[in-house]
């Protein structure tokens, strides 16, 4: 009698516990419905997430204690004080949106979907991927500020965590890894590069840029149909398109980049091997094999690489130009010369070509300079003087063509501007130097 009298009491606490915890569970529902959220509510709403967790047994109890729990910072944000200005009200969410309650928030959601989907009763479903749309541009912009202050780890971790709210926007894992190479998180980088591979992301696709009328800024539209509603309705103009070209080449060139940095050239070979094997025709992939060698200072392949890719495309302006940026890069400035010349023979008009070749040429300019301030006042000094400034000015000479034609293809861009305008002045032509400047 005495075990039997045990065993039931064991059996009343084990259904107090139960009773207690559904109890809980409707209060956290019931304010979690709430159209607004009070400090009282909050409160009580805390107390509760805390109390539940120990006491939830049943595997939908289970899921649902974490559901509550990681929504504790979207209920603390619908509770800012609305009226404090708007920096406040941004470094508010800030504190509460950190990458860990982003990364929590996402586990928990998913685990809630992934269990109404198998149980089919959609309790949060809806209010989840309705949660997931409002809050991500915000958690987009919080990812840009990290990077923006130089916590590059931190930025991609919200941008991982947004990913993992919606698995469709790919992008935001692309990004992710850009900013986990940036942060020398390189096994984070390594892990979301080769979930982009076996995703076969690519990253094209169009951009659909508009101007808003009201305030002169250009916007984007998530397809080219949004963008037509708003120019129909005259609240926008100027529509343009912008084509963004594949990104596989710069995965797998991180990717490859990163085995070396980790000692693994193998596998780095490996990879870029698979990769054009499956993507024959993507030039992108082909340059990653090119900086794959010269990175390994393997020079018998790479040359042997450069003149099959030459020989199969000799006319391809944009291989001709990446090899002119690779040699640059690694410092062969003659092979990167002739690269160029040849991507100019190919379109004189190509932008970029002239201004990397006018670039290329003025690296020359620092010998002289150094050479030139050391020298004194004595006639043999002054002589040396004189040829030097010969020199310098043929060169400068010799780039004036290439500047100014990158000047005439894209007039807004700076760098072209400036540096045409720093020519102009090392060539005492005043005249031009004036016209130009004036156009600033």
């Amino acid at each position: 009698m005495k075990i039997k009298h045990i065993v039931l009491a064991s059996t009343i606490l084990v259904s107090v516990s139960t009773y207690a915890q559904k109890d809980e569970l409707k209060a956290l529902k019931r304010i979690y419905a709430k159209d607004e959220i009070k400090g009282n509510d909050l409160t009580e709403y805390k107390a509760l997430v805390t109390k539940v967790q120990p006491l939830a047994t049943e595997e939908g109890d289970k899921v649902y204690a974490v559901f509550y729990k990681v929504m504790t910072p979207v209920l603390e944000s619908l509770a800012i004080d609305q009226t404090m200005t708007p920096i406040q009200i941004q470094a508010a969410l800030m504190k509460l949106a950190n990458p860990k309650a982003i990364a929590d928030l996402a586990t928990g959601l998913n685990a809630t979907l992934d269990y109404e989907k198998k149980t089919g009763k959609k309790v949060y479903t809806d209010d989840i991927n309705e949660t997931i749309t409002a809050f991500k541009p915000q958690l987009v912009n919080l990812a840009v500020g990290l990077g923006n202050a130089k916590q590059y780890k931190e930025a991609g971790d919200v941008l991982y965590a947004i990913y993992q709210l919606d698995k469709k926007d790919q992008e935001k894992l692309f990004y992710a890894a850009s900013y986990a190479v940036n942060g020398q998180d390189y096994d984070k980088a390594l892990d979301y590069y080769n979930q982009l591979k076996g995703l076969n992301y690519t990253g094209e696709g169009t951009v659909y840029w508009a101007t808003n009328k009201a305030s002169k800024q250009e916007e984007t539209f998530p397809s080219k149909v949004e963008r037509d509603l708003y120019l129909k309705s005259g609240t926008h103009e100027k529509p343009r398109d912008e084509k963004l070209e594949s990104k596989r080449g710069e995965i797998f060139k991180n990717i490859a980049l990163i085995l070396v940095q980790q000692g693994k050239t193998e596998e780095a070979k490996k990879a870029v091997t698979e990769a054009r094997k499956a993507s024959p025709e993507d030039d992108s992939l082909l340059l990653t094999e090119l900086d794959l060698y010269l990175k390994i200072k393997d020079y018998d392949t790479y040359t042997r690489l450069v003149n099959e890719a030459l020989e199969k495309n000799p006319t391809n302006v944009d291989l001709l130009y990446n090899l002119g940026v690779i040699s640059a890069d690694r410092g062969k400035l003659d092979e990167a010369e002739k690269y160029y010349k040849k991507a100019l023979e190919v379109n004189p008009n190509y932008f970029n070509a002239n201004l990397n070749l006018a670039e290329l040429k003025l690296r020359a300019d620092e010998k002289w300079v150094t050479e030139m301030n050391k020298l004194g006042t004595s006639d043999k000094d002054n002589k040396r003087y004189e040829v030097l400034k010969g020199e310098r000015d043929k060169n400068f000479k010799s780039v004036l063509p290439y500047l100014e034609k990158a000047y005439e293809l894209e007039p807004a861009n700076e760098a072209a501007k400036k540096t045409l305008l720093s020519v102009y002045n090392a060539l005492e032509m005043t005249d031009k130097y004036k016209a130009l400047k004036a156009k600033q």
